[in-house]
């Protein structure tokens, strides 16, 4: 039975390298000697292949620099709640598939290993390598000189009737209280004050975050109505794809990530008209070869 894709967005790549990243580690790259593009680029030349210092892992592969890259999965229900999780994510990276002597051997659908991923508990980023150099990590500041504050816990309520705030929707329901859009000094002040009160009078039970519009907030936040925690965001003017994972299903499924063995196959493969998609395959909970090492 052939498997059911969905859309989740398109990206672009000017530079003519695209990248398949973990999100909770993209800004880190610039710490760690040479820039993401340039290790990316180096890769790319070759065909394609694995990224990986201390944390930081990605797959970078040559694409198409002056067309839309359609980004697509197909899924499997999560061992934790039922709910649609990714079983294969593939983007079409714009190319054609090398000709051989026989455009109809065999050869040309055998997949290309690229190496493997885990999927970090922060999310995946899919974009352009030269863009992904600026990218605004999650203890970056603001691009925009705003932020979001939320609370939740046990006195949401008791927080509620004192200070107000605005039940912020989610895909999955109600999500928790808070403001949205604020300049970071106010949301910095508000956030104060539901800490000081809590401390005051509860001393726990009250969860308080500030989320400035960085761009690891900005696609997180851009996948908050979406089964799949998908969504698009502009950065330097280029679309760059994000996806959330859901937290109980990475405790169930993905938890302890490479040191654990949990690593995913990525490839290159031809598709139907032989063009090129870069595919990252997640076998099902529980099935055969679920580990990329086994």
């Amino acid at each position: 039975m052939s498997e059911i894709f969905v859309d989740l967005g398109t990206v672009d790549a000017p530079s003519g390298v695209l990248v398949l990243g973990m999100a909770g580690w993209i800004d880190e790259w610039r710490h760690l000697g040479r820039p993401l593009s340039e290790r990316a680029r180096t890769a790319a030349a070759t065909g394609g292949g694995h990224l990986h210092e201390w944390l930081c892992e990605a797959v970078a592969v040559p694409a198409a620099d002056d067309r839309p890259l359609t980004v697509r999965a197909s899924t499997s229900p999560s061992p934790f709640d039922g709910e649609p999780t990714i079983a294969t994510l593939e983007i079409g990276l714009g190319l054609q598939w090398p000709v051989t002597v026989d455009p109809s051997a065999a050869e040309r659908s055998l997949p290309v290993r690229l190496g493997d991923l885990p999927v970090d508990r922060c999310g995946m980023v899919v974009g352009d390598a030269a863009v992904l150099d600026a990218w605004r990590g999650m203890a970056d500041e603001a691009s925009d000189g705003l932020a979001d504050v939320f609370y939740w816990g046990r006195y949401a309520d008791d927080a509620h009737a004192r200070f107000g705030g605005e039940r912020i929707a989610r895909y999955e329901g109600d999500g928790p209280r808070g403001w949205l859009d604020l300049p970071v000094a106010e949301a910095s002040i508000r956030a104060a004050e539901l800490t000081a009160w809590r401390d005051g009078l509860h001393g726990t039970g009250l969860m308080v975050s500030v989320d400035k519009h960085n761009d690891f907030h900005r696609v997180q936040r851009a996948g908050w109505h979406h089964p799949l925690h998908a969504g698009v965001i502009d950065v330097s003017g280029c679309r760059v794809l994000g996806i959330a994972w859901d937290q109980g299903d990475h405790s169930m499924r993905h938890r302890g990530e490479r040191d654990a063995g949990q690593v995913y196959p990525v490839s290159l493969e031809a598709d139907e008209a032989g063009a090129v998609v870069l595919r990252w395959v997640i076998p099902p909970y529980g099935s055969p070869g679920e580990r990329a090492g086994e």
